[in-house]
């Protein structure tokens, strides 16, 4: 019985351990094809070399191999293959070279020699390639280049995933297009889609416009890109910038979000809110949320608001359209009062120096407000300093007077202006006044309430220094006493005091603050590591017979380090910036 109990111990030991021993040996290449020869100087090796019917052909778990000769190291399962080399795997990559050498125990090859690696949408050239099968991946570190369908992609190093179809391209990385030029610091490259991810300071160069980011995606076959990081867009004459930024070669158009800035190179302005969209051909830019575009003359400033601004036509001739709330503020410089206004819609030619203020439109010059059915600011085109002022139909000057207002109304109002300061206006038809009349000291003489088929009146620093009536029809100056309350304002009046725009900042008062999106953000890689694993030296496994040597297999310190997440996400959330 102990016999028995101990022959079927020995009979379970040697099942399991010898299964597994089996299981850990390599399986052997096999050379299918090719004229054997013996050489006394390769006494390790059997030669093999293509004879009548083709080359030498050789497989080994899934990889094919074909090549005028073959050095064969049985005992260290280990090939090395020369002339007219190709290693196949499956029916999606093959490896073309002068030089190879495969090492069935770790499935890992080296070619060398004009190297090309071809995938069913790219090829790979290089001078020398490593394919680590277990791993899926190739390597190069002496420059590449890859052919794809729509560009020719080139770097000092690089590295292919298999199973994802992805290239990483790194240090020197540049794609040529016929229709543009990307260079990078690293690049991803998906050769199923075309996709590129743009890692570290990143341009996209074309005739009619540069894209810079230091993130960003671009779809190399369907030219279109989403960009973030410090992401930018040169034109000819303008300037986008933006938080992100979509791009459309195909349709010449760029759409930007949050913090966006344009800035016009040539006419000296920019146009600033949290969503735009530039069309290049058509010279077009539209721009909402607290948009406001800002032009610089002569050291002074014009701000135009609205909640949508629309930028149309060449540089030498542009014209800004703002809809909905518009607002206008001119700071003046040192000393100088500030010029504003609001209505439902503006309208600024540049080229012309005409500024429209439509629907509902109020006009402060200093302490003047003017108000009419539609208001024209005339600029002088070489200065910029504002020129005429034009208040067509139902037109009302108002200034307040301690006691009162001071007004005038007719059916038109034309201002004059010097250094920017309204120093003279004329009030044309069914013109009538009411006026405090005041004597040197400042103390009050009367109420003057007359009608007159025009009247001009002459300010100095903002205040009405002296009126002219021409053909007066009606009117006197009335003692406080004898001139009512009730008939102290004119058929029509209106104080918009309160509406005054003071600083730059009353651009937007009474205006909720935006809602901004959150931005997408585009993910750095995840951490794959590095190609070669970190063994020590005297650990490699290299036979002795490989054209390789253990410092050929390990990690360089000048090799560049690919941009990788220090924590990969946990949920697509996570990718979120």
């Amino acid at each position: 019985m102990k016999a028995i109990s101990i022959y079927i111990l020995s009979f379970l030991f040697f099942s399991f351990f010898g299964s597994s021993l089996s299981a850990q040996e390599k399986q052997k290449v096999d050379i299918q094809s090719g004229y054997l020869e013996r050489r006394p100087e390769f006494p390790d090796a059997a030669i093999y070399t293509k004879d009548e019917t083709g080359q030498v052909y050789i497989i080994h778990e899934g990889v094919e191999m074909w090549c005028d000769q073959a050095f064969v190291y049985t005992n260290d399962n280990f090939v090395k293959a020369y002339g007219d080399v190709r290693i196949t795997q499956g029916d999606t990559i093959s490896m073309n070279s002068k030089y190879a050498e495969y090492n069935g125990n770790t499935q890992f090859a080296f070619a060398s020699g004009d190297v090309v690696l071809t995938e069913p949408k790219t090829t790979l050239q290089t001078d020398t390639l490593y394919f680590d099968r277990i791993k899926q991946q190739a390597y190069y570190r002496t420059g590449g280049t890859v052919r794809d369908t729509a560009s020719v992609l080139t770097s000092k190093s690089g590295r292919y995933f298999a199973e994802s179809k992805k290239y990483q391209f790194l240090s020197d990385v540049k794609i040529v297009n016929p229709k543009y030029t990307v260079n990078s610091n690293q690049l991803d490259f998906f050769s199923e889609t075309g996709a590129a991810y743009l890692y570290g300071p990143s341009t996209i160069v074309s005739e009619t416009s540069t894209v810079y980011c230091e993130r960003g995606y671009y779809d190399t076959r369907g030219d279109t890109g989403y960009f973030i990081k410090n992401s930018k867009i040169d034109y000819e004459n303008r300037t986008l910038y933006g938080d992100s930024i979509y791009f459309d070669r195909n349709k010449s158009f760029a759409s930007a979000t949050n913090n966006i800035k344009v800035l016009d190179t040539i006419n000296k302005s920019v146009v600033r809110g949290h969503y735009a969209e530039v069309f290049r051909e058509k010279d077009s830019v539209f721009i909402t949320k607290r948009a406001v575009a800002i032009t610089v003359r002569d050291q002074d400033s014009m701000y135009v608001h609205a909640d949508t601004l629309r930028i149309t036509g060449k540089p030498e001739d542009r014209i800004l359209k703002g809809f909905n709330k518009a607002r206008m503020f001119k700071p003046g410089k040192a000393g100088d009062e500030p010029t504003s206004g609001k209505c439902d819609s503006i309208y600024v030619n540049e080229k012309k120096g005409i500024t429209k203020l439509l629907r509902n439109p109020v006009l402060w010059s200093g302490e003047n407000q003017m108000i009419g059915d539609t208001i024209h600011i005339l600029s002088d085109t070489l200065t910029d300093k504002l020129d005429t002022l034009k208040v067509f139909n139902n037109a009302f000057l108002v200034q307040k007077d301690s006691m009162g207002f001071n007004q005038v109304k007719g059916e038109r109002l034309i201002g004059l202006f010097t250094n920017n300061e309204l120093d003279t206006v004329n009030i044309n038809k069914n013109a009538q006044v009411i006026y405090y009349s005041r004597n040197d000291k400042n103390e009050l003489v009367g109420i003057n309430n007359t009608v007159s088929s025009s009247i001009q009146m002459y300010l100095e620093e903002q205040q009405v220094t002296g009126i002219r009536f021409i053909k007066k029809a009606d009117g006197k100056v009335y003692p406080p006493s004898m001139l009512p309350e009730n008939a102290r304002l004119l058929p029509g009046f209106q104080w918009r005091g309160k509406e005054r725009l003071l600083t730059v900042e009353d651009l937007f008062k009474g205006k909720p603050a935006p809602i901004l999106p959150k931005i997408t953000g585009i993910p750095l890689p995840k951490n794959e590591g590095q190609f070669f694993d970190e063994i020590p030296e005297d650990e490699i496994q290299l036979p002795k017979e490989s054209k390789l040597s253990p410092k050929d297999l390990q990690n360089r310190p000048d090799d560049p380090i690919p941009e990788m997440e220090e924590n990969p996400p946990t949920s697509e959330g996570d990718n979120e910036g």
